[in-house]
């Protein structure tokens, strides 16, 4: 017994070492990911007319006698254009860096002519995959146990979920966002853990991170005001006395990031998120909406416009794009 029990913990230390839970947790991952985005036949999200915003600009476009799905079943297959591309960007963002970057490996090892999203998903699956292994080891260190394996195993079950999964083969902003979120949130626990001595490399990586996910997606706007507080929270760290200048640098910098992805949202979408914030929240919340938008120097006629979408599939009571909405009722209505 004493001979097997030795050999038990040889095995067991040299699994350690050779498969540490970070490195365990970063491989099942990847091989959820791969197993559902690119083992044909590939899983992904259809396009639910958000994809322009994407594709156009890039120059990426639907392929011409082919079946397009929305709303329905992923798209493998686009197109790419060989010349000039007019089209210009709706919003400012930062996921066209992943876009291009997904281009140019499809160009390098497919087509020049056709792209498979299934670029965009290894773009995609990369800063996931990172931030897996970073918030793993942020949550495992320092002690050396057995159950940090169970811990792995929770981050797998969490984020090794499909429902992130599927998002890798779109161009949806979010796994952009689900990448860049773990690991800026594994950047400022390995900090606070003191993981490793050279700790400008994180710092930088939190910053980056940070400053990408914030011009992600113009909705992201507002957690410039929560990662300035992340960061205050470093300002107390033992031994940073050496980098307070540079975290103060860097906050006075997601605070300007922030700000100008919030001021370089395009009007259209202003007008958009204005109008369902006004019939889907506004007249939903009051009992008598023809009296209340009375009181409020607004056209009683527009508490008809109640529930109604923007995009209205079939019968539209008014015309939401029109210039009369925008000039009697969208000018109207403020943040506040």
């Amino acid at each position: 017994m004493t001979k097997l029990k030795q050999q038990f913990w040889r095995a067991t230390r040299l699994f350690q070492q050779l498969m540490p839970p970070p490195l365990l947790a970063t491989l099942l991952c990847a091989g959820l990911a791969a197993y559902v985005a690119f083992v044909p036949p590939i899983n992904g999200l259809a396009d639910n007319g958000d994809f322009y915003r994407a594709m156009y600009t890039n120059g990426i476009y639907k392929l011409l006698g082919t079946h397009y799905n929305y709303f329905d079943f992923v798209t493998q297959k686009f197109g790419l254009m060989k010349y000039y591309n007019d089209y210009r960007s709706v919003n400012f963002s930062s996921q066209p860096l992943f876009v291009k970057v997904a281009i140019g490996l499809n160009k390098l090892f497919y087509s020049k002519t056709v792209f498979d999203i299934r670029f965009m998903g290894i773009v995609n699956v990369i800063p996931y995959l990172g931030g897996i292994y970073l918030l793993t080891d942020a949550l495992t260190y320092p002690a050396k146990r057995f159950r940090n394996y169970l811990i792995a195993g929770l981050v797998v079950l969490v984020f090794g979920d499909s429902s992130f999964t599927l998002y890798l083969n779109s161009f949806f902003a979010e796994p952009q966002m689900l990448g860049l979120t773990l690991i800026s949130f594994s950047a400022v626990l390995l900090l606070a853990r003191q993981r490793y001595r050279r700790r400008w490399s994180l710092v930088a990586l939190y910053f980056v991170c940070t400053v990408l996910l914030i011009t992600n997606k113009s909705q992201n706007a507002p957690l410039a005001l929560s990662f300035v507080v992340v960061t205050i929270g470093l300002l107390f760290l033992p031994h940073f006395n050496a980098m307070r200048v540079y975290l103060l640098a860097g906050m006075v910098m997601i605070l300007i990031t922030g700000g100008l992805t919030y001021k370089l949202i395009g009007q259209d979408f202003v007008d958009i998120n204005t109008y369902q914030t006004f019939s889907h929240g506004i007249l939903t919340q009051t009992d008598d909406p023809s009296k209340d938008l009375a009181q409020n120097g607004i056209d009683e006629q527009y508490a008809l416009m109640q529930s109604r979408d923007y995009y209205a599939k079939q019968f539209a009571t008014i015309q939401a794009s029109g210039s009369y909405v925008k000039k009697n009722l969208v000018s109207k209505l403020g943040v506040g």
